[in-house]
């Protein structure tokens, strides 16, 4: 295990994730919804990290994080977002 800076609140914590024990079940709970939206709609209409946000209710912030992940690459380089 590693000693990790959580990406999402900042506190210093030792494991394998990229988040800290205390943020953990609502980073998996964002990254289902992020999934489940990226599953059931076209991708194409999506213009702005701000109008992804709109539409998946997650935070411009988490969403930049997500697409960086290699589970979502291929999917940020299909949305070209500006």
């Amino acid at each position: 295990m590693e000693f990790k800076k959580c990406e999402r609140c900042g506190c210093f914590f030792t494991s394998n994730d990229n988040v800290c024990y205390n943020c953990l079940t609502k980073e998996r709970f964002e990254m289902s919804k992020f999934k489940t939206y990226i599953e059931e709609n076209n991708l194409s209409n999506i213009n702005s990290l701000n109008d992804l946000s709109v539409q998946t209710g997650l935070s411009g912030k988490t969403l930049n994080r997500f697409l960086g992940y290699d589970d979502f690459a291929e999917i940020a380089g299909q949305m070209n977002l500006k």
